[in-house]
């Protein structure tokens, strides 16, 4: 009798023994997500100060204190310029600048004269027009000199209109803005969808053909201004023919991006 109670007090006891290892496992599984969460929690405020601090100290500039012994003269600074170092070129003065800009308005107006005296026939046919003032030559060229009806590519009147033009300006350093104008009727064609191009296309056309004839590419700039810059009304036959023209603006300066008007 007393045999058979221990052996049923032994069963009860090995049955309860998986209790202590699933205990153990559950405490090592919390202890295990507990170090995880700690690790992988960072105070974001805390870090931000830590990395200011060590910033800070690494690109601190150093100082160190040099002793002065009691006694000694203190040596003073030498202020004398540094040969070695260059230094920027005096600005010019007022009178020189002045002196300059008084030069380059001359050259400007003697080269206005010498348009004027090279087209005086064209002048009087009013196909061409001259104007000039202390920092702009405005000369205008009628389209129907340079370009058939909806067409930027020159016609052989232009050619010999041009080359006289580029011998004028191909030894000179002003700045050469283009400009192309059209009348306000509408063009739509497979190689001009509106008077945006074509504008812009005839003044292209026209520094192509200065660059030819030896004027310097980096002193000019095409612009096509379209319809929308009339000089004249659009409701009479001479008032478009005004409106369509092509006009090479010649600053008295020698900058192209710099050439403002």
């Amino acid at each position: 009798m007393r045999q058979r109670r221990r052996r049923q007090e032994q069963d009860m006891h090995n049955s309860e023994r998986w209790l202590i290892s699933y205990a153990d496992f559950i405490t090592l599984l919390f202890a295990f997500f507990v170090v995880m969460y700690s690790v992988s929690s960072v105070n974001e405020g805390k870090y931000k100060v830590l990395s200011e601090t060590l910033t800070g100290v690494f690109n601190a500039p150093q100082r160190s204190v040099v002793p002065i012994a009691v006694g000694e003269r203190v040596s003073q600074p030498d202020n004398r310029p540094d040969e070695s170092v260059i230094r920027p070129p005096v600005a010019q003065s007022p009178a020189n600048t002045a002196e300059e800009e008084a030069e380059r308005t001359d050259a400007l107006r003697t080269m206005a004269n010498q348009l004027s005296d090279t087209f005086e026939e064209l002048i009087n046919q009013g196909l061409i027009s001259v104007e000039t003032n202390d920092e702009w030559i405005e000369l205008t060229l009628r389209n129907s000199l340079l370009f058939g009806s909806g067409d930027a590519e020159p016609h052989y009147d232009a050619f010999p209109v041009i080359e006289s033009i580029a011998k004028v300006l191909a030894d000179k350093d002003n700045a050469i803005r283009v400009e192309g104008f059209t009348d306000d009727r509408p063009i739509q064609t497979r190689a001009f969808p509106s008077n945006w191009e074509l504008s812009a296309a005839r003044a292209a056309a026209v520094v192509r053909l200065l660059s030819m004839n030896k004027v310097d590419p980096q002193r000019m700039a095409a612009i096509g201004y379209g319809q929308f810059q009339p000089v004249a009304r659009n409701d009479t036959t001479e008032g478009r023919k005004r409106n369509r023209r092509v006009v090479l603006l010649i600053s008295r300066d020698a900058s192209i991006r710099g050439a403002v008007r």
